[in-house]
């Protein structure tokens, strides 16, 4: 069977990875139906190499595709999403609105997708690092039973889409930003903000990291505390993250857990300086871990550090994945 596939947003910068993995990872596309604004509705994107005209999302709903992948924010997926569920049509949501909401399931393929099942109509596609971060966890998790994490991220600009980089650009050519991303300027900068602040004084990524990882590793009263950074880096997020598990542990065993479990690629050499930058993982899928250390002072305490492409793993690809595995195991 071949299937129609949607993408909202797809002239965005999610949206154009999104196109651009479906044709990487050889989904049974018959159709594919771009969809963006009004404003771009009637331009084209290219799609194994023919040129397909963008739709408007209503019409996208008449056309009643197999599956619908969203990334095209919070609000429209709020007005939309439902409506293409009541439709029949599968919704992978890339936007917050649907994370938090018990019934909707939020997935990384390689840790819960074995919780879909056909009723599911809306799937939530997690934020970009949580993905990583629950990705180089997860696997020592089921070995040495996960109990506290520590995380300091270090966010790239195209996390904010064109309007980060746009701006770290204009800044670095000494260009003027009409509607700049950010408060302060990112260039030769680090703001430690991702988001409104809420009561308690953090920021909206932050409390993602809490209530997201909770929910993907099933680990409702896990500790997280997180710090979030936007660092003048174009696109790849950064994360220092401090684990402690149950269980003592060897490094020698955490090496080869992490090498063999899929979608983690080991760079944890740092005598011959190699370890995980953004540099050199934009561009790919993999979830990139090195600089492996024990503790020093904190009982089976693990500190690594992890790279992503936030557009690729951390939001395109990912909601790729769950469309090939709904494919494959014929839940739409």
């Amino acid at each position: 069977m071949r299937y129609t596939i949607a993408v909202v947003g797809a002239t965005g910068l999610v949206g154009r990875q999104i196109i651009k993995v479906l044709e990487e990872l050889n989904l049974p596309v018959e159709q594919l139906i771009p969809v963006a604004s009004s404003r771009s509705a009637g331009k084209k994107v290219l799609f194994r190499g023919r040129e397909v005209s963008v739709k408007k999302v209503t019409e996208a709903l008449k056309a009643k595709p197999h599956i619908a992948i969203f990334s095209a924010g919070a609000r429209l997926s709020k007005d939309y999403a439902q409506k293409f569920a009541s439709a029949g049509i599968t919704v992978i949501d890339n936007s917050s609105a649907w994370r938090n909401e018990q019934d909707i399931p939020l997935v990384v393929p390689e840790i819960n997708a074995h919780m879909l099942n056909k009723e599911h109509k809306i799937i939530a596609n997690p934020n970009c690092s949580t993905i990583q971060m629950v990705v180089a966890l997860y696997p020592l998790h089921r070995a040495f039973q996960l109990k506290r994490v520590w995380i300091s991220t270090y966010q790239s600009v195209s996390g904010s889409g064109m309007k980060g980089i746009e701006q770290m650009n204009n800044e670095r050519e000494g260009k003027h930003t009409t509607a700049a991303a950010y408060p302060y300027q990112i260039d030769l900068n680090v703001i430690p903000q991702g988001g409104a602040f809420d009561e308690n004084g953090y920021s909206e990524e932050e409390m993602k990291l809490v209530h997201e990882s909770r929910k993907i590793l099933s680990i409702s009263d896990l500790k997280v505390t997180a710090t979030v950074a936007r660092v003048p880096v174009k696109g790849g997020h950064s994360e220092a993250i401090t684990a402690e598990f149950g269980k003592d542990f060897d490094i020698r065993n955490v090496r080869d857990i992490l090498s063999l479990h899929r979608g983690i690629q080991l760079q944890d050499n740092p005598y011959n300086n190699l370890y995980p930058m953004p540099l050199f993982a934009e561009g790919k899928d993999d979830v990139f871990v090195g600089r492996l250390r024990k503790d020093l002072f904190s009982k089976n305490t693990l500190n690594m550090w992890v790279v992503t492409d936030n557009l690729r793993k951390g939001a395109a690809t990912n909601a790729v994945q769950i469309a090939q595995y709904l494919i494959a195991n014929k839940l739409v």
